[in-house]
């Protein structure tokens, strides 16, 4: 085989390979186009690096937001030591994948009523981001005889600089005001939940190792000052994630030596500290991102005034990250290659679009492919981590896209 790109092998004649088989056997496979497809290995390779640059004794959580196709929660879930998520969907996703509760975090700006007392009923750590919820979880405790497990989701007095998207820092929906976070622990206290610990989040898609690094040290020194009114003794601090991938031609892989050694001088201090607490890092993006493509089918080509436009039965329907349209400023191409010919000798400008009537289904603006034709499969890479999930699939009555872990 020869060496494709973004880490993907190709065939001898330049197909691409996605789980050892050519994509155009695999979209047989699949039986239907446009789909998305998660190559296991490089997920489970990715896991490895991510434990290798962790210290000793940290944990690594799988945050399911990124990725909640069940089949590879399921797969990841006894690679890494626990799940994050975000909705009592997600929660559901992870207990059905056969995630342990006691290794299960639930964090979020606007829990329902009801779905703090599933998080309760099911045993899982709540991360607390309102006083609001401190009320509720103790109703739901009260009622059904099982005090909350809770940590304290803060938000930082500080911004994680370099960040795709800043998570913490000034005012924002997310955790609680770091000045606010004493008097939320005596709550905590007087309501009789079971205090466990802090979660800090600052920010996501951080491709800058040092500053990832600073926000650690600061987030560690935060909590260390916070610990001075806790209710009970800590014994889980999860310090978030943040790693990012490179998505555009001028990003570098995140360097992680700086992040390693932040992390194993916070976690010296933790054992001298606190010896009965353990750290966590929850990443997403980094573990399945790199590990996804997202592939469509051509359907028409066509010219208008001089442009070559590659019209396909996929869009931002089913990938709204790579339409520009899920938080980028200036719209930039994720990495695209035609399937049959991902390393070609002879290339062509085109435009990669969408079958939605709006200007905005564009999946590759003036890229360059092999020449391509009717009935060819166009991958989009890098779409490992908010794909389907993320996108309005019900957007024009189109059909939804298929996901498959290879």
């Amino acid at each position: 085989m020869n060496a494709a790109i973004n880490g993907f092998d190709a065939t001898p004649e330049g197909e691409l390979m996605v789980g050892g088989l050519p994509l155009r056997r695999l979209a047989a496979r699949v039986g239907q186009t446009p789909f998305y497809a998660i190559d296991r290995e490089r997920v489970r390779q990715r896991v490895a690096q991510a434990r290798a640059a962790l210290p000793p004794g940290v944990r690594l959580h799988y945050a399911v937001k990124a990725n909640p196709m069940p089949a590879l929660v399921g797969f990841i879930r006894p690679l890494v030591d626990g799940l994050d998520v975000a909705s009592a969907g997600e929660m559901a996703v992870a207990l059905d994948a056969g995630a342990d509760p006691s290794h299960v975090s639930f964090a979020g700006p606007g829990k329902r009523d009801a779905e703090l007392q599933q998080a309760v009923a099911a045993g899982v750590l709540v991360n607390l981001e309102s006083a609001r919820e401190v009320a509720v979880l103790a109703e739901a405790s009260q009622r059904l005889g099982l005090p909350a497990r809770v940590a304290v989701r803060v938000n930082p007095d500080f911004e994680l600089r370099g960040a795709g998207m800043r998570m913490g820092g000034g005012a924002k929906p997310f955790g609680v005001d770091a000045e606010a976070v004493p008097q939320l622990l005596r709550d905590i206290g007087h309501a009789g939940l079971a205090f466990e610990g802090f979660h800090v989040y600052a920010g996501s898609q951080n491709l800058k190792g040092a500053l990832i690094a600073q926000a650690l040290r600061e987030s560690w020194a935060m909590v260390q000052r916070l610990a001075a009114d806790v209710p009970a003794p800590i014994r889980h601090v999860n310090l978030g994630g943040g790693w990012g991938i490179p998505y555009f031609p001028n990003e570098q892989a995140l360097d992680l030596e700086p992040v390693t050694a932040a992390l194993a001088g916070i976690e010296a201090e933790r054992q001298r500290d606190w010896p009965g607490a353990r750290l966590a890092l929850e990443l997403g993006r980094y573990l399945v991102g790199e590990a996804g493509v997202y592939v469509a089918r051509v359907t028409d080509r066509k010219e208008s005034r001089g442009q070559v436009f590659l019209v396909t039965d996929g869009g931002l329907h089913h990938h709204l990250a790579a339409s520009g349209n899920f938080g980028q400023v200036i719209r930039r191409n994720y990495p695209l290659a035609l399937g049959r010919q991902v390393n070609p000798t002879q290339t062509e400008t085109v435009s990669v679009v969408g079958p939605l009537c709006t200007p905005l289904d564009v999946l590759g603006e003036r890229v360059d492919l092999a020449p391509a034709h009717e009935g060819d499969l166009v991958v989009v890479f890098q779409s490992g981590a908010y794909g389907a999930s993320a996108s309005p699939q019900a957007f024009l009555g189109h059909p939804p896209c298929a996901e498959v872990l290879v």
